[in-house]
């Protein structure tokens, strides 16, 4: 199959794929012509801390198909560790990209996730953005438990082929390995908070400061909610540095 990735390297004991955004773009588009249903991580630095901790949650994101260095977090673990990554690919950018693709490709988007409203106001917006764009559905995030059957036939029904879930994470993730075979979509993908970017709820940090680094500390200073998944970053870093410390003193240590 075309579209194939380089050999993940590893942070914290968590896959990481070093692919630039054109190369996200061609493993998903090949995902999505060939069979079977695949999980793609885009892994920002508070979703890696955790993944590091928590193995049941490590576990989902190594069999991903794909998970690309979503923030410059990430980049900076990759460095620190001596791991190298070539650029930011964030699931923001990703999914706009993959929604272009599907427009011209004719492959069916579903929307679940996010408040009432966001999914419908997000897929219009992208429909406008990348006509053609075929929206198999929408969906909020607000469902029980037991309303979840039913979410997954109408994914099912829809003819999906990318799914897109914005639950934010982790729980989107463990929402996509537990139900994403069975509704048929060929790949499945968490968005966090994207859809409140497209349906222009939130808008996203000046150029300049994505190119710094410093979009979560804007969104963070801008939306104080999210300042627990901001605060996940320093603790990530110095995770990192304590295991690239750890690695010289072995190296150290070792008999010639």
């Amino acid at each position: 199959m075309s579209g194939s990735v380089p050999q993940a390297v590893v942070l914290l004991g968590v896959p990481v794929h070093p692919v630039t955004m054109d190369e996200a773009v061609e493993r998903v588009h090949a995902l999505l012509r060939g069979g079977g249903s695949h999980l793609v991580v885009t892994l920002n630095a508070p979703m890696l801390g955790r993944a590091a901790r928590d193995e049941a949650y490590r576990r989902v994101v190594q069999a991903a198909a794909l998970v690309t260095p979503d923030g410059m977090g990430t980049l900076l673990v990759g460095r620190i560790l001596g791991r190298r990554l070539p650029e930011r690919v964030a699931g923001v950018d990703l999914a706009d990209r993959l929604c272009a693709l599907c427009a011209r490709e004719g492959f069916r988007v579903f929307f679940l996730g996010a408040s009432p409203g966001v999914a419908e106001a997000a897929a219009a917006r992208l429909r406008e953005r990348h006509p053609g764009l075929p929206v198999a559905g929408t969906a909020h995030g607000y469902f029980s438990p037991a309303e979840e059957p039913g979410i997954v036939d109408r994914i099912r029904a829809a003819r999906t082929d990318l799914l897109l879930v914005a639950l934010g994470a982790p729980r989107q993730e463990f929402w996509l390995a537990a139900h994403l075979a069975r509704t048929g979509a060929r790949v499945g993908m968490g968005v966090g908070g994207t859809f409140d970017v497209y349906a222009g709820r939130t808008r996203r940090s000046p150029p300049w400061l994505q190119r710094a680094g410093l979009e979560w500390l804007d969104r963070a200073l801008r939306e104080p909610r999210r300042w627990p998944v901001a605060a996940g970053i320093p603790g990530v870093l110095w995770l990192a540095v304590r295991a690239r410390l750890a690695e010289r003193l072995r190296l150290r240590r070792a008999p010639d």
